[in-house]
Parts: structure tokens; C-alpha cells; sequence
């Protein structure tokens, strides 16, 4: 604003001793709110303070290319927070007007249309060569030293604790969280269980994860049964190195590895886009508990009270096969007057007890805790499993998408010679959660759960919902293959076209950009027509008429002696 008032009155411009103390204080800002002035937040601010306080002193020709050249850097840091479509679109749009100013400069063009022209002509010609060195340049991976070390701002996501209540914030979140694409047919809604973080152990209020998940299984590997459903996992950056795999994993490559608590976890960076391979078996066998799993998923914070005793027992919890009391809390949960809802009732002390006997309305974390620890109090092993369920079907692009409101818990049980057995207390209460998908857009605190109808037979309706699956579609894409262009995805890629090391790579890119510059060379070389005025346009196309009757006009023939010469033929 400051700049823009000197437009007019260049005398309430700084003078350079205010300059440097404007640059002093920003700086002061800037490392009081960063700690610092280096990294990706610091230096990208710095480089922003630098550039503003340059347009207060605009002295010469040399400033204006520095200015300009300096904001082509600002444009293009941009893209350190943001890698989307509608970002690259704006910062093209940027370059256009860069470009424009420096045509301004260099030819002095007064008309703003003709400038503008002119720059998205060269923006367009230079396009063409970038896409060709972008898919042929080496994609070089940046060593870890030289990755920006800035915290990232606290993510929305599921916690490595949990406490009834805390995926409750989670549930009106449109957030995303990663995409899927199946090989072949995608798995029915009740088997889309995405596994997360396992609770293990509890204080009553607080479920924790077991203490040690780094021991490797050897001997008691899950086997696995059934149809294998094979996919691309496309993970949103994220602060956790956790992969949601499908409900149970079995087949994975390097940089993912699996945990105690069959949990996919990498060595990747997590912060940008990461793209896997992985194959996942809903019916599967975990076999047998080591003896701090078996102990570890029977732990009770304290003794149970005696109405907790009193209602396992009623239920047959202590006396029959764990089936038969697994079978007897589902059909009490399904026939009693418990609610799904996502705002329930505080519950600050003794929470399960409260939930159980009084207020009966929650959300999944509720059940899955209260269930879990029923179990145990029977006797039976078991524990809390956090994750995802569900996910948006994208039609247009043949992808699922999942968001934080699917978040969601649910037990695990081991059974003897079955292994680990899930099973999901909150589809006893509200099945239409595990069949359907929470209508975010329809969400209200305290208000009903909606879920989305898959046709609402209104016309506008359905049809923003494919302009919105559409731009899923080309956002999906555009992550895959331009975001996650990478070197493993560029040696696949040229591979497919022959194109196997580094010496073809580097003669193809030259080769095509080559040909690319001749043709726009010949383009811009070309002899363009003189502008003339519409008075001898007019005669121009009037002697191309008399030409095809035969009367042509001789060289160094002036107009009126040829006029004289024709109109006796043509009165």
C-alpha cells in the first residue's frame, strides 16, 4: 500500500535510513516468530520482507529486472506449501504478468492487452520444453540433511493414545487422507478396515499402545486364506510413519516394514505425497500370543467393580466359550437402548462403567474400549485397534477416498485356533456405518448423523457430485504423475519406451528438445506480411478477381493506367 501511494507522491517514499531500520525490525518479526532466519518458513518470509522493502527504492532500470527477477523466486517458493492444480494454474498466471512487466520494460508497449499477449506467447512456447525436460531430466532425490527441518504445523489424525471422545473430533473432518486404487474389484464395505495404531494397554480412561512394537515375528506369521486384493495406496502428508493398509497386509516392499501389532509402518518421508504397492487378505489366520502379547491384552487398570462382574456374568461371560459371551454383548448392545451419535455425554470418571449403565450414547471409541474391556474382564484376550473404515467411492477415476470423519475403532479378540478376530461393536448399534458413509456436508454438532445416499435423484444435485468426483479424478492424476514424479516412477515410465539408462535418457531429451526449438525458431523467424491499410487490402483482393478473368496487372502497371486499360473489357 505504501509502494502503491508512491505511485503518485514519490516524496512520502522511505528514505534509505528508515529502509534499514523497516529491514532491521522485520528481521527482529521474523526470527521472533521462527527462532531463526534459515529454513523453509524463515527464509521463504525473509526472501518476501526483502522484496517488499526493494519496491520502496526504485531508482533505475537495474532495479525494475531485480525486482522482477527476485518475485519469478517468490512465485516459485510457493510451491514448498502447496503442489496443487489450482496453485500451478496461479503461478502460471503470475509469470504471465512477470513476463508482461519485463515486455513493459524492454519494448516500452503503453498497451497492456499487446504486453500481456506477448508474455503468454512465450510463457506457451516455453511450456512445450519444460514438460519434455521435466519427464526426461534426472529426478534426483535431495539427501535427508538438506530436507527443510521447520515443524510442521500440528496435523488433524489419529493420536498413537486414545481416549473415548478423541476420534469423535475426527468425525466432521473432510479431510483427506489417502487414496486407493484397486487392481481389480474393490472389497465389500464391511471388509474396508484400514488398520492403524493397536491400544493395548489402559489406565481406565487412556489407551495406550504396548510398550515395545520392535521385536520381528519369525515363527508365528499369519497365514492367510481367500481372494487377495491388490492396490495403490496414495498417503497425504502426515507427521506419523504410518500406512493404513488394508485389514491384514501381506504383501509389501522396502521402505515399509510391519510391526509387532501387524501395523505398516516406513522409513520414508511421510511429509510429501508417498505412493505404495501392497497386497492385503481380509481373511486371515494370526496364529498363536507370545506371553507379554497374552499378558499385555488381558491387563485391567484395576479390579473391576461388582456391577461390572455382576453384568459379564449375566451375560455368561465367565462360565461359557468366549463365542458365546462375544455373541451375548453384541446382541445386548443391538437390542438395548444404546446410540450412535458423535456428541456424547461427558464421561470424565469411570467412563466404561458410565457409558455401559448410564448415558448410552457414543461414538465408536466407546464401544470398542467398553467392549475390549469387558472382555478381559472375562478373561479373554483382547485389545483396541485404530484406523480407518469405510471410504468414498470415486466412479469417475476408480478410486476410493478416505477422509478423517472414517475414522474409527474397533476389538480384536483372540480366539484359539482362529488368531486375532475383529469384530466391531459400533455395526451392532448403527450397521449403516459400516455400510455407508458419514454425509460430512450434512453434519451439524449435536445434530442426527447422516449418511450419503449413493442417488438423490435431484439432477443438480447428482451432477455437482460428478463435477466433484471429476476434479478428484484430475487431482488423483495430477498427484500421481506429476507430484510423485519421482525416479522410481521416471524409470518405470521411459522404461516402457526402451528408454533403460542415463546416457539415452539425457540423447532423448535433447533430441526432442532440438526439435522443438527448430520448430519454434521456424515459427518465429518467419517473414510475417506487412500490416497494410484496408484501402489496398481491398484492391489486393479486386485484382485477384480480375486475375481469374483473365486481365492481369503488369509489373510497374500504376492503378488508374490498369483501371483504363480493363474498363473498355469490363464497362
Amino acid at each position: 500500500m505504501w509502494r502503491f501511494v508512491g505511485i503518485w507522491q514519490p516524496e512520502r517514499l522511505p528514505s534509505f535510513p528508515w529502509i534499514v531500520f523497516l529491514i532491521v525490525c522485520g528481521m527482529a518479526i521474523l526470527y521472533s516468530q521462527h527462532r531463526g532466519i534459515l529454513g523453509r518458513d524463515g527464509g521463504t518470509n525473509l526472501f518476501v520482507i526483502a522484496l517488499g522493502l526493494k519496491l520502496m527504492e526504485i531508482k533505475t532500470e537495474r532495479d525494475l529486472y531485480l525486482i522482477n527477477y527476485l518475485a519469478f523466486i517468490v512465485a516459485a517458493s510457493q510451491f514448498l506449501y502447496e503442489q496443487s492444480i489450482l496453485m500451478a494454474v496461479y503461478i502460471l498466471f503470475v509469470c504471465c504478468v512477470l513476463m508482461a512487466a519485463l515486455v513493459f520494460i524492454n519494448s516500452h508497449v503503453a498497451d497492456t492487452k499487446i504486453a500481456l499477449k506477448k508474455a503468454a506467447v512465450i510463457i506457451a512456447q516455453a511450456i512445450s520444453i519444460m514438460i519434455v525436460v521435466f519427464i526426461f531430466f534426472p529426478q534426483v532425490e535431495p539427501p535427508k540433511w538438506l530436507l527443510f527441518n521447520d515443524k510442521q504445523q500440528n496435523k488433524t489424525g489419529l493420536s498413537d493414545t486414545m481416549e473415548p471422545g478423541s476420534i469423535t473430533d475426527l468425525g466432521m473432518s473432510d479431510e483427506l487422507v489417502f487414496r486407493v486404487k484397486f487392481d481389480g474389484a474393490i472389497p465389500p464395505a464391511k471388509q474396508r478396515y484400514w488398520r492403524g495404531p493397536v491400544m493395548t494397554l489402559t489406565d481406565g480412561k487412556k489407551w495406550m499402545q504396548t510398550r515395545d512394537l520392535s521385536y520381528q515375528r519369525y515363527l508365528d506369521k499369519p497365514t492367510f486364506s481367500g481372494k487377495p486384493y491388490r492396490y495403490t495406496f496414495l498417503m497425504e502428508p502426515q507427521d506419523k510413519d504410518w500406512v493404513f493398509a488394508l485389514d491384514l497386509p501381506s504383501e509389501f516392499t522396502h521402505p515399509l516394514q510391519q510391526n509387532a501389532n501387524y501395523q505398516l509402518i516406513t522409513s520414508a518421508d511421510l511429509r510429501k505425497r508417498s505412493e505404495f504397492k501392497l497386497t492385503s487378505n481380509p481373511e486371515y489366520n494370526t496364529g498363536y500370543l507370545t506371553k507379554t502379547e497374552y499378558r499385555d491384552a488381558r491387563q485391567l487398570p484395576a479390579e473391576p467393580s461388582e456391577k461390572i462382574k455382576q453384568f459379564v456374568n449375566q451375560l455368561q461371560g465367565f462360565d461359557s466359550p468366549p463365542n458365546v459371551f462375544i455373541n451375548a454383548l453384541l446382541n445386548h448392545f443391538r437390542k438395548e437402548d444404546f446410540h450412535y451419535t458423535l456428541t456424547p455425554p461427558l464421561m470424565e470418571d469411570n467412563p466404561i462403567e458410565t457409558f455401559l449403565f448410564e448415558t448410552r450414547h457414543s461414538f465408536c471409541s466407546h464401544y470398542a474400549s467398553a467392549f475390549v474391556y469387558l472382555m478381559r474382564v472375562a478373561g479373554i484376550p483382547a485389545r483396541v485397534v485404530t484406523g480407518y473404515q469405510g471410504g468414498t467411492f470415486n466412479d469417475v477415476g476408480n478410486f476410493l477416498e478416505i477422509k478423517q470423519a472414517d475414522a474409527h475403532a474397533w476389538a480384536e479378540v483372540w480366539l484359539d485356533n482362529q488368531g486375532l478376530v475383529r469384530f466391531d461393536p459400533t455395526a451392532a448399534i448403527a450397521p449403516e456405518r459400516v455400510e455407508k458413509n458419514i454425509d460430512i456436508s450434512r453434519l451439524v454438532p449435536n445434530g442426527v448423523i447422516n449418511y450419503a445416499a449413493p442417488d438423490s435423484g435431484l439432477a443438480a444435485f447428482n451432477l455437482l457430485q460428478k463435477a466433484r468426483k471429476l476434479w478428484g479424478h484430475v487431482d488423483y492424476n495430477w498427484q500421481r504423475w506429476v507430484i510423485n514424479y519421482n525416479n522410481a516412477n521416471q524409470s518405470n515410465f521411459l522404461s516402457s519406451f526402451g528408454i533403460n539408462d542415463f546416457k539415452t535418457m539425457v540423447y532423448w531429451m535433447m533430441g526432442i528438445v532440438a526439435v522443438i526449438t527448430a520448430i519454434l525458431s521456424l515459427f518465429l523467424l518467419r517473414q510475417k506480411p506487412k500490416q497494410t491499410d484496408p484501402a489496398l487490402i481491398a484492391y489486393n483482393r479486386f485484382l485477384k478477381k480480375l486475375a481469374k478473368q483473365g486481365m492481369n496487372k503488369n509489373p510497374g502497371e500504376g492503378a488508374r493506367t490498369f483501371a483504363e486499360r480493363v474498363k473498355p473489357l469490363l464497362p
